[in-house]
Parts: structure tokens; sequence; C-alpha cells
């Protein structure tokens, strides 16, 4: 399709004052623009109509006799393609990591709060942040830290709803996605991102994958300074390398040590209701617990807790509880059996 025929499509839903149709015939330009390599013109078109889009106060068009609704997306169409849109009150007291990890997300909620002055000085800021490591151990989390530390809101994407069978669509899918959360200036969360982005030599693909990747690719380019891009994945090997040169941040999550462990369990245990019958007891089971995921250990802690609780009198409940060491430490052993790690 031609830029002449991308204008007719936008002078004939104009006069018709179709506002649905003319919002994408736009968009579909502006896409055109970066394609052909006439960014200049695709920044400005952007430019214009973001700012359109912003005074309208929610995409409200009036024509004569009625009022004619419209947004950018859809509602009903962009809630589909995610998990939550949400409100993080998460902090870096919520995560427990490895120093240097922290000390990384520190640096990009600096480049963020100082935006300004990084564009004084015509510096970029990161904007595209890639979790890797073994499930369970913070990716998510960190996520959630960013949005908070930043009070930004942020969307969890729905991966299922995303992908498509049909030719193309997938594609369609995220650049919606995308245009809708820079104007919003949401913070766009992909979990298991190797689904995504995986290594464009797949023969069963049929081309399809690779169309995915370059989308992505060209999303990650056109990125506004102010959005964030957020994945994280398990599966590191699998992505691109393409995709993984354009994350401006990589980091990688490890297992914890007995340290982290330990700060784990007193993070857990902070609000002061409980207590381990048998402290003494509680190193050995830390020892026991290593190799296992950050989740995974809270989880058993956390069912020890409840199973604790459940030998109590219900008419006479304690103001704090003793946590049966003997429960959590058999709870560790049937995790280790699960994953087939020694003990």
């Amino acid at each position: 399709m031609s830029q002449f025929n991308h204008i007719i499509d936008i002078a004939k839903y104009g006069l018709s004052n179709d506002q649905e149709n003319l919002l994408t015939a736009l968009n579909d330009l502006i896409e055109y623009s970066k394609k052909t390599k006439k960014i200049n013109f695709a920044l400005q078109l952007q430019s214009i109509l973001k700012e359109t889009i912003r005074h309208q106060q929610k995409s409200v068009l009036t024509k004569v006799g009625s009022d004619v609704h419209f947004q950018r997306i859809e509602d009903r169409e962009f809630n589909d393609f995610i998990i939550e849109k949400l409100t993080s009150d998460y902090s870096f007291n919520n995560l427990i990591c490895e120093d240097d990890v922290k000390e990384e997300l520190k640096y990009l909620i600096k480049e963020h709060k100082a935006a300004e002055l990084l564009n004084k000085f015509e510096l970029p800021v990161a904007n595209k942040i890639l979790l890797h490591g073994p499930s369970g151990c913070g990716k998510t989390l960190a996520s959630y830290v960013i949005a908070g530390e930043l009070e930004k809101m942020m969307v969890v994407i729905n991966l299922g709803a995303i992908v498509s069978s049909k030719l193309g669509e997938t594609s369609k899918n995220l650049s919606k996605v995308f245009k809708r959360s820079t104007n919003e200036d949401l913070i766009i969360f992909f979990d298991e991102f190797d689904s995504l982005g995986k290594i464009r030599d797949y023969a069963q693909d049929h081309g399809e994958m690779k169309r995915i990747v370059n989308t992505i690719l060209q999303l990650f380019d056109y990125l506004p300074q102010s959005s964030i891009v957020i994945a994280a994945t398990n599966q590191l090997n699998m992505i691109d390398e393409a995709l993984l040169r354009r994350f401006d941040i990589n980091i990688r999550f490890e297992l914890p040590t007995e340290k982290r462990i330990t700060e784990l369990i007193n993070l857990t245990l902070k609000n002061g209701l409980f207590q381990f019958d048998k402290p003494k007891a509680v190193k050995s089971i830390v020892k026991e617990t290593v190799g296992l995921s950050y989740y995974t250990i809270q989880k058993s802690l956390i069912t020890a807790i409840k199973r604790s609780l459940f030998n109590l009198p219900i008419d006479s409940l304690p103001s704090s509880a003793k946590i049966n060491t003997k429960i959590w430490k058999e709870l560790i052993i049937k995790e280790k059996r699960a994953i087939a790690l020694p003990k």
C-alpha cells in the first residue's frame, strides 16, 4: 500500500466523519512513513495526533445532532490484551536480591527521575529492561517495584490473547498494545518474553516468528523515552540476538543464598505475629532450602504457618503464634524432591 493510498483513506474517512477508521488510517500512515524512512514526517504526525487525543479528554468527538465517542483503541479490545492494569505500592524494601541487582534497578529509577537533566545533555534514558534468571527469583516482583518507585501504572500483557494463529495478527496486536500504552504513559510488562522473541531460525515458523520479532524491534526503536518496557524470561538463550541488543538494561536474577534466605524469612515475619518454636533449628533448615527459589521458600514458610495455626485452640487464640519448624522442614524436603534437587 503506497502513501497515496493512505492519504485517500484519510480523506475518505475524514469527510465521512468516520472517526474510528480515520484514526486507524492515520496510524497506518505513521507506520508506513517509519518503514519508508520518512522519520521526521512520521514523528511530526504522531506528535500532532497524540496532542489532539490528549486534548479531547478520552477521545470524545462531537457530531451534528449526536455525540460520537471513540478511543484510539477500543477499551474492550485493549482489556483483552492485558491480564492486569495496576498501580503498585511496592518499593525496594519489598525486594530481596543480590546487591548488584538492586543497584542496577536503583540507577534505572534515578535515570527516569532525572530524565529532564539527561535530555538537556542529549543523553538517552534507559527504558527497555530485560530481567532473566530462574523462575520464582523476583523478576515479576522487580517489575512491581519499578512501577511503585516511579509511581506509574503498569499493564501485564496477556500473551494468550496477543498471540494469534492468524497470519500477521500477533504483530498487529502488539502494535495496538504499544500505541495505547505509550499514549497513556503505561509501563508494559511481558512475562515469559521468550515465547514472543524467539530466535528467527525455526523452520516450523514459516516466517511468522520473523515477522513478530521484526515488529518488536520496530516498536522498541520508536518507543518514547518516557515509556518503559519490562520483559522477563527464564530462557534467555531462546531470545533472538537482535532483540537482546535492543535492551538498555539486562539483569540476571539468581537463586537465593543462605544470607538472602534469612532476609526473606525476616521480611515474611516482620509483623511480629509469628516466631519459630525452635529458633536454633532454623539455621539448619535454611541450609536445606538452598537451591530453591524465593517464591518456593516463602510459599512453604507461609504454608507451615497456616498448618501450625490449625493446632491452636479456636476459642483462645494468642496474640502471637509459634511456627512448627518440623512442619516447615518437611515441606522443604517435599519441594526439593519435587524438583529432584539433592538434599
